[in-house]
């Protein structure tokens, strides 16, 4: 690979320029959780792809059925009137695999980002059904991601990933997340700051005029924006506050969803249950591009008794219910019910925190420390009272390091983020834990 090649290929996430003064780390090969690169070096993936492979690189019955189903069906349109085997399959099984979570049917989409769209459309349309026509506007958290598309984007809560777009989709607007390194009320006591968050969310409501609101969606933990965890008592009371005023709950499950948090959904781990969750990431394990917006009752009790051309739905993709990734979903769900990934999430990220939570007494650099199951980061600063984030050069000087020692990480801001596949052990732990460390010495 020379750089040359590489400047044909615009990267996500990345300004063209910086190709041309440093070509990417070229991966070609995976085993296991382990990664390779273009040079032979070998790295245990603590990104788990980006949050999706949870059951590794080397889960043979995913690849076999995908094989199978491109030898078979490789292609065909879910359009009006036609659907394939695999897809109306995969939708039984998810109907039992969310029944805990309150969701009956499903809208397949090719990914995140779509799966956000598909809720956003699907929440609009229920409220204009019912009469409720000036039901457009979307309420969600700072610092929440919610993908790239035009609808993703007006919601998402990190001006990043905003400013070199707008104007964007109109009637979006955003409230304080319940993050207690950084907050606008100075408030540390996780149950205080997630009833003042709740709070801002019932007073944007009123301010907007509740009945101009659609729907609040959130992350259960959010996710790139940090892995940020509210305390557990906020979206239970998200949920009764948009109960009250007519809003639907969107529960954004990209990431949470498949037991990431140490619980199968996010929304479980919170006992909440969604009008619509997205999903998709672990859905396929990341072996093919897939997802899911699942429907709770109360929107498909609307749709399914309509009788007028509003409850059609004029939305879909080319690649909705692809016969290829649904036998790829469907052999991921069989595989997940051969192992328990939630309680091993569980254990490893508490083995994980505890790394960390060493790391953090060690290094002053370290501000805080912050997850849930196999969901952790580290937020470097360069000065522990003010909280200044620490400069880029040096976050990359980290970023380096470790991956020379032997470790995937990434480093959003002046955050190290880790989500590894689901099926770490713990020598993985120690692995990433020492990495970090030598990463951490660097700086």
């Amino acid at each position: 690979m020379t750089t040359q090649q590489a400047l044909n290929y615009w990267q996500p996430m990345t300004h063209p320029v910086s190709t041309r003064d440093k070509p990417p780390i070229t991966i070609v090969a995976a085993e296991g959780v382990e990664i390779t690169d273009a040079q032979g070096h070998r790295t245990l993936d603590a990104l788990g792809g980006l949050w999706n492979v949870i059951l590794g690189y080397s889960c043979q019955p995913i690849k076999i059925a995908i094989a199978e189903a491109l030898d078979r069906l490789p292609y065909y349109s879910s359009f009006t009137g036609v659907a394939t085997e695999n897809a109306i399959e995969l939708s039984h099984v998810l109907g039992q695999w969310f029944s805990d979570d309150g969701l009956l049917r499903t809208f397949y989409t090719s990914g995140g980002s779509d799966s956000v769209e598909t809720a956003l459309r699907l929440a609009r349309q229920f409220h204009k059904i019912r009469g409720d026509k000036d039901r457009y506007k979307f309420i969600s958290l700072k610092k929440g991601y919610h993908g790239t598309h035009f609808g993703g984007a007006s919601i998402n809560g990190n001006a990043k990933f905003r400013r070199n777009y707008e104007p964007l989709l109109a009637g979006c607007y955003q409230i304080a997340a319940p993050y207690e390194y950084r907050n606008p009320f100075n408030e540390t006591d996780p149950e205080k700051l997630a009833q003042l968050c709740a709070n801002m969310l019932e007073d944007e409501i009123n301010f907007q005029g509740a009945d101009t609101v659609a729907a609040f969606i959130m992350e259960p933990v959010l996710g790139a924006g940090g892995v940020i965890v509210p305390h557990s008592s906020f979206m239970p009371m998200v949920r009764e506050i948009c109960d009250r005023y007519g809003v639907l709950l969107i529960a954004d499950e990209v990431i949470t969803a498949f037991g990431r948090t140490g619980a199968w959904t996010g929304s479980r781990l919170w006992n909440t249950q969604p009008d619509l969750m997205c999903t998709a990431k672990g859905i396929s394990n990341g072996y093919f591009p897939f997802g899911a917006t699942m429907i709770g009752e109360k929107v498909v009790d609307t749709f399914e008794t309509n009788t007028n051309s509003l409850g059609e739905i004029g939305h879909g993709y080319t690649y909705s219910g692809h016969p290829v990734g649904a036998a790829a979903a469907l052999a991921t769900l069989k595989q997940l019910q051969t192992v328990n990934l939630p309680e091993n999430a569980a254990a490893r990220g508490s083995q994980l925190r505890a790394g960390l939570d060493q790391l953090q007494e060690t290094y002053e650099c370290v501000g805080n420390v912050r997850g849930v199951g196999l969901m952790q980061v580290l937020e470097i600063v360069s000065n522990s009272e003010s909280k200044m984030p620490m400069s880029k050069t040096l976050m990359n000087s980290i970023f380096e390091t470790t991956y020379q020692e032997g470790v995937m990480v990434r480093v959003s801001g002046n955050n190290i983020i880790m989500s590894p596949p689901l099926v770490i052990d713990s020598d993985h732990v120690a692995k990433i834990i020492s990495a970090l460390d030598r990463g951490l010495q660097a700086i």
